[in-house]
């Protein structure tokens, strides 16, 4: 398994730097963990137009999924080229909300027109570019939101989208091989209520309790430095995801 990072922004971006997207590569397909600002632009820095299996969104803020209206105007006027459907995974009820946009765009079926559309249950696995996933109910202030577990059959990525402290956030990444987990916080006291980011130390104390092999974070704004000696995630940035010896 590989895990490619195509943006790795907070809610705002970095200076130059794309909003959340994640790609993972296994057997061949590629799977993409959130779509936000940026994103597209930067896949086609890669290839004339993204060829995906699968996209999967972990929740409904724009910068965790905005970059799929842009990808449905290129599919609108790339007519002709052959790009085949890849499959766009949201949470149950999600369909409705893209259904609720599409219609304010002038479009009701815009992202059935451009994605396979599927829907996704909570803690119920599915299978999406040959990988299963497992999405973990996760706090985010107010708004529905999962972290997704992904596995092949050697090797598990743990990714948390957003989310603020739970035990639950050990669940999604127990005895992973890779945990990518964000922190967008300098200390707790600069969240909202409920909360829904992490700061670095919350971030840890949630590794260290999923006995997880390595950690990556992520989600995190320039301006806050990082202690020494953990991995932040970069745009462009390659990991192999290795399964235990």
């Amino acid at each position: 398994m590989r895990l490619t990072v195509i943006g790795s922004s907070p809610a705002w971006p970095n200076a130059g730097g794309a909003h959340s997207g994640y790609l993972v590569s296994s057997g061949g397909k590629r799977l993409l963990l959130d779509c936000g600002p940026g994103v597209l632009g930067r896949l086609r820095e890669r290839e004339a137009w993204p060829a995906l299996d699968a996209i999967a969104i972990t929740h409904f803020h724009l910068d965790h999924w905005g970059d799929l209206v842009p990808w449905v105007w290129g599919s609108f006027y790339r007519r002709g080229h052959g790009d085949e459907q890849p499959e766009l995974w949201v949470y149950r009820g999600g369909r409705a909300y893209l259904e609720e946009l599409g219609s304010r765009l002038g479009f009701p079926d815009m992202f059935d027109r451009t994605f396979k559309v599927s829907e996704y249950d909570g803690e119920t696995e599915f299978t999406a570019a040959g990988l299963r996933v497992l999405p973990v109910r996760l706090p985010h202030y107010r708004l529905e939101t999962y972290g997704f577990r992904v596995s092949n059959a050697t090797t598990t990525l743990a990714y948390t989208g957003d989310t603020g402290p739970s035990e639950r956030i050990a669940e999604l990444a127990r005895d992973a091989d890779l945990f990518v987990c964000e922190a967008t916080l300098e200390t707790g006291a600069a969240d909202g209520e409920p909360r829904g980011h992490l700061s670095v130390d919350e971030a840890l104390d949630a590794y260290r309790a999923s006995g997880a092999r390595r950690l990556l974070l992520t989600h995190r704004p320039s301006e806050l430095a990082l202690p020494d000696g953990l991995d932040l995630a970069y745009d462009g940035m390659e990991v192999e995801v290795e399964p235990a010896a």
